[in-house]
């Protein structure tokens, strides 16, 4: 049985990529070097669910369901500000840009595509959805004093609107691993309600 490497995302327009460049540059500067994996900000995506490896036979039928999905969702907007790090900026692992969505539709958008994958055996994400764009990963080999560094950086940052998109589509995405990092196709896009 083949298997690609897939996940359902919002692809980001050219501004906002610029905007993440921006952001990833001043932080580069305030923390130690090689401390941080940054992103490519062409690579940084709106993941809304990490499917992995997908039975190619299935390839279609989550094509299907991401259809389902956008249509039970109308086109809307989300603003792009606000800096963070997963777990938290005491254990920093991963660096994050927050997306505010007032109105609630990527949660709405999001829920929709869990109830449509999961009838074709991917298992319902329990953990509570936090929109987010991820800049960086702090890198294994880091030492203790910079990532307390990194944590603190990010935790004194003042970092406002970076800009805001219209969302009217969504995208089934292949990932390949490669050496000089992931290479993503995008296999479908579905257009949202009325859009």
């Amino acid at each position: 049985m083949t298997t690609v490497r897939t996940f359902i995302a919002i692809e980001l327009d050219r501004e906002l990529k610029a905007g993440l460049q921006c952001v990833q540059e001043g932080l580069r500067q305030q923390v130690a070097p090689r401390s941080v994996r940054w992103v490519r900000p062409d690579a940084i995506h709106l993941t809304l669910k990490f499917l992995g490896d997908t039975p190619s036979e299935k390839v279609g039928a989550v094509k299907d369901a991401l259809a389902r999905a956008a249509a039970q969702v109308s086109p809307f907007t989300f603003v792009a500000s606000g800096l963070g790090c997963f777990p938290n900026t005491q254990r920093p692992r991963v660096l994050w840009l927050g997306l505010q969505d007032p109105a609630g539709a990527l949660t709405r958008l999001r829920d929709a595509v869990e109830a449509q994958v999961a009838p074709l055996g991917f298992p319902t994400e329990t953990r509570p959805f936090r929109p987010h764009l991820t800049l960086g990963r702090v890198q294994r080999h880091a030492s203790k004093p910079e990532v307390i560094e990194l944590g603190a950086v990010v935790f004194n940052a003042t970092i406002g609107t970076i800009g805001e998109m219209a969302v009217t589509r969504v995208s089934y995405i292949r990932s390949d691993l490669q050496p000089g990092g992931s290479v993503y196709t995008t296999l479908a896009e579905a257009a949202l309600a009325g859009s």
